[in-house]
């Protein structure tokens, strides 16, 4: 995960800074559509009641939303990049304590709050699927708190290696999030006969041990840093 830091030097080879750029993003923009919320299960109802597309087109309303806010806050980590450059272990540590919590939030949340395998058995055309879906995910302003953790913790700041890297940035957000949602809606889709409750449950606490076990990872390396 910790792949290089913040400022690289001018010697770093523009590709392998811009590959490391998109890996990052691409993981982080992944991360952030996976946990199962209430908009979670909004995609996952369409896609159970009504067919893998309109699923899909819900995730997009999402993914749209959320690379508003993802824009957002790296253009925000990228103001503060000399206090993070200063403070860089500080910043990940902070970073990786935020994602054991959220990891922990996620472990311990019912996904089943939301469920309603009856709702919404009315077919409706795919733009209003992404709409809704993307009107329903702008309300979501805590998502930046989110995206702000992974930043930190992946030491994400391309606008550090110059604004140009900005675009590659977004793109390796979108691109994470984009084949999460054509995944995850296909896979819904395919084993639906066998989907159930647990399942649901099962999953979203695979999400957050994923997202703890990140988490203590960058606290373990930074005691070792200290250490050594």
């Amino acid at each position: 995960m910790y792949l290089c830091t913040l400022n690289k030097p001018r010697s770093y080879d523009k590709r392998g800074i811009m590959l490391e750029i998109f890996i990052k993003g691409f993981i982080i923009g992944a991360l952030v559509s996976a946990p199962v919320g209430p908009i979670g299960m909004l995609t996952v109802q369409r896609t159970l009641n009504r067919g893998r597309w309109h699923g899909f087109f819900t995730g997009l309303g999402v993914m749209t939303a959320d690379m508003i806010y993802g824009f957002i806050s790296l253009v925000g980590i990228g103001v503060f990049s000399s206090v993070l450059d200063h403070e860089e272990r500080l910043v990940q540590t902070v970073g990786s304590v935020f994602l054991v919590v959220l990891g922990f939030v996620i472990f311990r949340k019912n996904p089943l709050k939301d469920w309603n395998p009856y709702a919404e058995q009315a077919q409706t055309r795919y733009i209003k699927d992404y709409i809704s879906a993307f009107l329903l995910g702008i309300t979501n302003i805590g998502i930046m708190l989110v995206y702000i953790t992974l930043f930190a913790h992946f030491r994400f700041n391309p606008i550090a290696d110059g604004s140009g890297d900005i675009g590659v940035a977004m793109l390796s957000l979108l691109s994470g999030a984009f084949l999460w949602w054509f995944f995850i809606t296909g896979l819904i889709s395919r084993l639906r006969r066998y989907f159930n409750r647990r399942g649901l449950i099962i999953f979203n606490r695979l999400i957050g041990s994923i997202l703890m076990g990140i988490g203590t990872l960058g606290i373990v390396l930074f005691f070792l840093h200290k250490m050594y």
